[in-house]
């Protein structure tokens, strides 16, 4: 049987991930801590999709694959506990503390998320012999790199903003584990995922908020921004062909880098065009100089992603923003 124990299986990426490898046959074991950073209704309602329920201060599960722990990361004895009692094959870490803005007004949350905790998982992985490691890092540690688009042999010692130093943390710290001790490990650099389920504080669905509500949206730079956009479901798909590659000798190095992308940059000003036609309604728009901790351009080279996993993103942005319009509706119409 195969089993991944996924972190954050109340996260967007998480949840999605569950989603696909529970389809897929595979057995899941999760864990969130369900904290409040964004809606924790909209946490609770993804786990209610995956089949998940809670009952009093346990949390039980319609499907005999998926097993859901409510913890923290920071409890190192039950990470023990959970990795001693599961037979597991692989562990994909979508927990952390997101955000570039949010970095900027509460620092201690990003060192104990994303730094403190994901030593325990480390910790936790190499205890257990899990051969298997892959964790999320971000577009964010190439900072303002002029050098388009980026490939992972580019420099990131000069990320603009707390998350992405700690991102970048997060890859020095599992290349010296995966030297260690033989940890097949690879970090994603996520380049701007959204679609349905997403996080109310990314820009796509917080403009849809103000869009629907006749509220002007805020656009900075004067708009002079561009982002690789990639759909949720061409991420998962190639989470997914990952986890089966790296599960085998694959012939790569112990650790391993990968930019997770759409390669097709767009600009500000034409992916808000695509979302007022999926929404059918025009936005009201406040335009605002460059804010701190933020890019002017995203573009990842997906090469060697593709290479070794025979899977390129093919969602575009107009469909995938059709399809996530259409759950928006629904989800706060039932609301």
């Amino acid at each position: 049987m195969k089993r991944v124990f996924i972190t954050g299986i109340a996260g967007f990426i998480g949840y999605h991930l569950a989603k696909l490898l529970l389809e897929e046959g595979y057995s899941v074991i999760g864990v969130d801590n369900i904290n409040d950073y964004y809606s924790v209704q909209l946490k609770y309602d993804r786990l209610a999709q995956l089949g998940l329920r809670k009952n009093g201060k346990n949390w039980e599960s319609n499907n005999n694959r998926l097993t859901f722990f409510e913890s923290n990361l920071s409890d190192k004895n039950k990470l023990k506990e959970l990795f001693q009692s599961h037979q597991i094959n692989c562990v994909v870490h979508m927990a952390a503390q997101a955000g570039v803005r949010y970095s900027l007004k509460n620092a201690d949350a990003y060192v104990q998320s994303n730094l403190v905790e994901f030593v325990n998982l480390c910790e936790a992985v190499k205890d257990a012999k899990i051969g298997n490691f892959i964790f999320a890092s971000s577009s964010s540690v190439y900072g303002n790199n002029n050098e388009l688009p980026y490939t992972e042999k580019h420099s990131t010692s000069a990320p603009v903003s707390l998350y992405g130093a700690t991102k970048k943390a997060n890859e020095v710290i599992g290349h010296s584990y995966a030297s260690l001790y033989g940890i097949r490990t690879s970090a994603l650099r996520f380049f701007t995922v959204y679609g349905e389920w997403g996080r109310p504080d990314m820009a796509y669905f917080s403009f849809s908020d103000k869009i629907m509500e006749g509220s002007p949206i805020q656009i900075f730079n004067n708009g002079n921004l561009s982002r690789d956009f990639t759909y949720i479901g061409d991420i998962v798909k190639s989470i997914k062909l990952l986890v089966e590659k790296r599960n085998s000798d694959d012939g790569l190095r112990g650790f391993e880098l990968f930019n997770i992308g759409n390669s097709n940059p767009v600009e500000l000003k034409d992916f808000i065009h695509t979302l007022e036609h999926a929404l059918g309604k025009e936005a009201k728009k406040t335009y605002l100089e460059m804010q701190d901790g933020d890019v002017y351009h995203t573009y990842a080279d997906t090469s060697k992603l593709e290479k070794f996993i025979g899977f390129s993103p093919e969602v575009p942005l107009h469909e995938g923003l059709k399809k996530f319009v259409t759950w928006y509706k629904d989800y706060y119409t039932k609301k």
